[in-house]
C-alpha cells in the first residue's frame, strides 16, 4: 500500500476515533501502535513506540511548562489578577472606554506572568467582565475583549505553545520568545485601536469609569499601581534573566515558581490549602498536555519512519507556486486541523514536517514559529471548537455561547489582520532575536 493511502487511512482512523469519543492523547497513542505493529511487527512496533515516548519525555526543557503553570495557579489563587484589574482601572481614569483597554493591558500582563490562556480568560471572565456589564458596556464588546485578549497568552512569553513548538522545531526557546513579544504588543495594540474606534463613534458601547478615585491628578492615581508593583517585578526577573542569557528558560519558570510563592506571601495570600489547589490543578493541567505530546510525537515518530514525512515535505515542495504561498498554504493547514484537533496535536504533527521545508525555502524556523503560535490564537477564539470561547462560558451562566463566538468575529479579524502584517514583514518578529546574537 502506497504511502499515500497509509496518510489517508491514518486520518481516516484518528477522525472515527474521536468520533466516537476517545480523548485525542489515547487517539493518537492507539493509531501509532497499530501503525507500528502492522509495519514492523509486535515487538518492534511496541518498542519504536516506548522509544519515541521516552525521548519525548527526557527533553529537558519540557520542565518548564509544570513551573510555568504552577506559578500561573499560585497568581490566580492569590488574588494577584483582581488587585491588578483595579489598579489597572482607576490608573485609567475617565476617558472612555478605559475599561476594556485596562482589561486588554492586564490580559497583556497576566500573560507574561503565565503562559497559559485558558485561567486567565477564566480570571477575566470572573473579575473584569461582571464590571464592564456592570457599567453599562456593550455586551459584544465586552464578551470580545476578554476572549481575545485572553487569548493573547498563546503568544506573549512565557507562552507554553512557543516552549512546545521549540522543542517539536528544535529551535531556541528563548529566540521564540523574544520574537514573539512585538507582534503580541502589535496585536494588544489593535485590540485597543479597534475599541477606542468603536467607543469614538458610538459612545453608548462605553460609559465612562465615573469613581472618585478615577478622577485624582494622574500622579496622584499612580499610588493605587501598589498592587501591580509585585507581579511587575516577577515578570521582569523571570523574562530578564530568560532575555539576558542568565538563566535558561526552565531555570527561569522555576524561579518564577518560587516567586509566586513569595509574591502570594507577602500579599498574606500564602496557605497550605491554596498551595495544594495550585499543585493539584497544575498536575491536572500538565496531565492532559503530557499525554497529548506522547501520542502526538508517537505518530509523527512512526510516519516519519515508514516515509510519511518525506512524502509531505516532497509534497509541499513541489507545489509549483512562491515559497510564500506554501507558508500560506502551511497555515491554511493548521487552521483547518484546528476545527477538530488540539493545538499540541495539531503542532507535532505538523511542525516536524513544516520546519525543515521552511528552512529549504529559506525562511526562518523562529520567524514560522511565531505564525503558528498566531494561527493558533485564531484556533482558540474559531468556531466550532473555540476553546477561549468554551473557558469563558463555563464561568457565565446568563451568556450563550453562540452570542460568544459572534462576539470574537471582530477580534479573529484583527488577529487575521496581525498575522498578515507579520507574514509580509518578518522583521516585525525577527529584529528582537537578532538582538540577543547567537
Amino acid at each position: 500500500m502506497g504511502i499515500e493511502y497509509i496518510t489517508l487511512l491514518i486520518v481516516a482512523s484518528l477522525l472515527a476515533l474521536m468520533a466516537i469519543g476517545i480523548p485525542l492523547g489515547i487517539t493518537t497513542l492507539l493509531v501509532s501502535l497499530g501503525t507500528a505493529v502492522l509495519y514492523f511487527g509486535e515487538r518492534a512496533g511496541f518498542f519504536l513506540v516506548s522509544a519515541n515516548v521516552t525521548e519525548v519525555l527526557h527533553k529537558y526543557e519540557l520542565i518548564a511548562v509544570p513551573f510555568f503553570v504552577f506559578m500561573a495557579n499560585v497568581l490566580e489563587r492569590s488574588g494577584i489578577a483582581h488587585t491588578l484589574f483595579e489598579s489597572m482601572a482607576i490608573l485609567g481614569g475617565r476617558f472612555r472606554g478605559s475599561v476594556a483597554v485596562q482589561t486588554t493591558i492586564v490580559a497583556v500582563l497576566l500573560a507574561a506572568m503565565s503562559g497559559i490562556m485558558g485561567g486567565e480568560i477564566v480570571m477575566l471572565g470572573l473579575i473584569a467582565l461582571p464590571q464592564m456589564l456592570r457599567l453599562g458596556y456593550d455586551r459584544k464588546l465586552s464578551i470580545g475583549i476578554i476572549c481575545a485578549a485572553g487569548a493573547l497568552a498563546t503568544l506573549i512569553p512565557p507562552s507554553v505553545v512557543l516552549i512546545v513548538y521549540g522543542l517539536a522545531a528544535q529551535v531556541s526557546i528563548t529566540k521564540l520568545f523574544a520574537a514573539s513579544a512585538v507582534p503580541g504588543l502589535l496585536l494588544a495594540g489593535l485590540f485597543i485601536t479597534y475599541i477606542l474606534i468603536r467607543v469614538r463613534l458610538n459612545p453608548a458601547m462605553a460609559p465612562i469609569y465615573d469613581i472618585p478615585e478615577t478622577g485624582l491628578p494622574f500622579f496622584n492615581r499612580l499610588k493605587f499601581l501598589k498592587g501591580a508593583v509585585l507581579p511587575g517585578i516577577l515578570i521582569v526577573v523571570v523574562l530578564g534573566m530568560i532575555y539576558g542569557g542568565i538563566a535558561t528558560v526552565t531555570e527561569a519558570a522555576a524561579i518564577g515558581a518560587v516567586g509566586a510563592v513569595m509574591v502570594s506571601a507577602v500579599t498574606g495570600q500564602l496557605s497550605w490549602t491554596m498551595v495544594r489547589n495550585a499543585m493539584r490543578q497544575t498536575v491536572l493541567t500538565v496531565g492532559s498536555i503530557i499525554w497529548l505530546v506522547l501520542g502526538a510525537v508517537s505518530l509523527i515518530g512512526i510516519y516519519n519512519r515508514i516515509g510519511g514525512g518525506d512524502f509531505l515535505r516532497d509534497l509541499l515542495g513541489s507545489l509549483d507556486i512562491a515559497p510564500i504561498m506554501v507558508i500560506v498554504v502551511m497555515m491554511l493547514i493548521v487552521m483547518v486541523l484546528g476545527t477538530f484537533l488540539e493545538w499540541i496535536a495539531i503542532l507535532f504533527i505538523t511542525v516536524p514536517i513544516f520546519a525543515p521545508v521552511v528552512a529549504d525555502l529559506g525562511y526562518d524556523p523562529i520567524w514560522f514559529g511565531v505564525l503558528f503560535a498566531m494561527n493558533i490564537q485564531i484556533y482558540y477564539l474559531s468556531p466550532p471548537f473555540g476553546p477561549a470561547c468554551f473557558f469563558l462560558k463555563s464561568v457565565t451562566k446568563d451568556i450563550e455561547l453562540q452570542e460568544i463566538f459572534a462576539a470574537v468575529l471582530p477580534f479573529i479579524g484583527l488577529q487575521a489582520i496581525g498575522l498578515f502584517l507579520v507574514l509580509l514583514f518578518p522583521q516585525i518578529a525577527l529584529w528582537l532575536p537578532s538582538m540577543l546574537g547567537n
